[in-house]
């Protein structure tokens, strides 16, 4: 199929600009026809991306040229005339297209088989704020917000090497997603970062209306049974940049104010930001708790559940977690049923107006607290799991994986009801086995370091490590 292109008859070439942008069918596509010299001219953009001012100056200066100023080739027109930093000259007509619904200015000559592309975007944007569920105590307080140039000069104001690679592409017929592949060349694999690009080339779906969610299903093989996150996000410049460091990818979505980590294994979701803002005792003393905590996330309730099920099985020391008055509905139900009420409340308080968030606490801790024990609906033994398990949920800052511990937990839950002991076991089988058949965007181990098991690495993710000079 032949790709549409300028010619030398300006009417002719506007009349296709205007009818490839419908610019008649849309109020906001700008059409804005001058004279320069003795020509005929046409200015396109959207109004809303222009910026104004650097509009009006461009157009106050290349109205006033005479007919004798202007030069026989667009380029020297261009660099003598235009007098801005981003400028281009462009031909194709989707290339054109796809420019101005992105926000640049492009102006039609006539008597020229080329546009001049005028970088003088501007883009709706809040202000770099901490993000709000990656707080530290210690470190800046910037964040990635959703225009993608912001977020590659946060990344270069951290790292201000040659060598950090900024790699553009779009993705998406329609939407034309600006993506960005950030890594230092130096440091990455080049077959990693080869293979990374091809997949991205190799994406084809109409939109990325999800941003990075739907790239990252794009990405990954669809099994939807395996709950394990393959991608970690964070909103942090200086993670982001630490993690370039180490020699990993970051993939920037236009959009979104998150970026994506890639390679990203099991134990990476050990990590926070937080670690690395104490000392090494310190940090080493956080990652443990959190750790550990975690893991209570998962075993606490199921191994409870167990113990009332089946007291034998377990010392007469640990008889203090035994329900002192049962009611009439099941233990198995009363976990089941506050799981998801407590994500029913999750859900409804991202719904809830700030101004009656007070409220909403209060009517949510009356409803799963002192009501609900004396209607006889659940046990206070079973309120207090619950109400630990969840908030110590928060410890893991991946909203992914604490869901996927969540649905394990479920699982082990339904199986102990069932299977007693062997049920417990069947499910922890059951997640190491799909543990170790998930495998990372790169095809290399999810259990790295573990596995290939690497020693110095896998004390790396109990203990903080002080900060390697000669690689930092």
């Amino acid at each position: 199929m032949s790709v549409k292109q300028l010619c030398n008859n300006y009417q002719e070439n506007l009349n296709l600009m205007q009818r490839a942008l419908r610019v008649s069918a849309s109020f906001d596509i700008v059409s804005r026809k001058i004279q320069i010299g003795s020509k005929s001219a046409c200015l396109f953009f959207i109004d809303g991306f222009a910026k104004d001012e650097i509009l009006e100056k461009i157009m106050e200066f290349v109205m006033k040229l005479k007919p004798e100023d202007l030069p026989p080739q667009l380029i020297a027109f261009e660099q003598q005339f235009i007098p801005y930093v981003e400028v281009t000259l462009e031909k194709e007509i989707e290339a054109i297209v796809t420019q101005v619904l992105s926000g640049t200015i492009m102006l039609l000559l006539e008597g020229y088989d080329q546009a001049i592309a005028i970088d003088a975007r501007t883009y709706p944007n809040r202000s770099i704020s901490e993000p709000e569920d990656e707080r530290v105590l210690r470190g800046s307080r910037d964040g990635f917000v959703e225009t993608l140039v912001f977020n590659t000069a946060l990344l270069r104001r951290r790292i201000r090497d040659p060598h950090l690679t900024m790699k553009i592409m779009q993705i998406g017929q329609k939407s034309h997603t600006d993506v960005v592949m950030c890594y230092l060349s130096d440091k990455a694999d080049p077959a990693m970062v080869s293979m990374i690009e091809k997949k991205l080339k190799a994406v084809e779906i109409p939109s990325l209306t999800l941003s990075q969610e739907s790239l990252a299903e794009c990405l990954i093989k669809k099994h939807w049974w395996n709950p394990f996150p393959r991608f970690r996000y964070t909103e942090r410049p200086d993670a982001a940049s630490a993690n370039i460091m180490e020699g990993k990818v970051i993939l920037i979505v236009d959009n979104t104010p998150a970026v994506m980590i890639l390679p990203t294994s099991f134990f990476d979701f050990i990590q926070d930001t937080n670690d690395y803002y104490f000392p090494p005792l310190v940090g080493s003393y956080l990652r443990i708790v959190r750790m550990v905590v975690f893991l209570l996330t998962l075993f606490l309730t199921p191994l409870w559940y167990l113990a009332v099920k089946n007291p034998t099985l377990f010392p007469d020391w640990i008889s203090f977690v035994q329900i002192e008055e049962m009611n009439s509905v099941p233990i198995i139900l009363q976990l089941l049923i506050v799981e998801f009420i407590i994500d029913a409340i999750k859900l409804a308080s991202l719904n809830t107006p700030s101004a009656l968030n007070g409220s909403f606490s209060v009517v949510g801790a009356l409803i799963l607290g002192d009501f609900a024990v004396k209607a006889h609906w659940f046990v206070p033994e079973v309120l207090l799991y619950m109400a630990f398990v969840s908030i110590a949920n928060f410890t893991q800052p991946s909203y992914e994986l604490g869901y996927t511990f969540k649905l394990f937990r479920l699982l082990f839950l339904i199986l102990i009801a069932f299977l007693d002991v062997w049920g417990l076991l069947l499910g922890i089988i059951l997640m190491l086995i799909i543990i170790a058949k998930t495998d990372t965007i790169t095809e290399t181990s999810y259990l790295y370091p573990l596995y290939p098991f690497n020693k110095q690495k896998f004390c790396q993710l109990f203990l903080r490590q002080p900060i390697d000079k000669s690689n930092s």
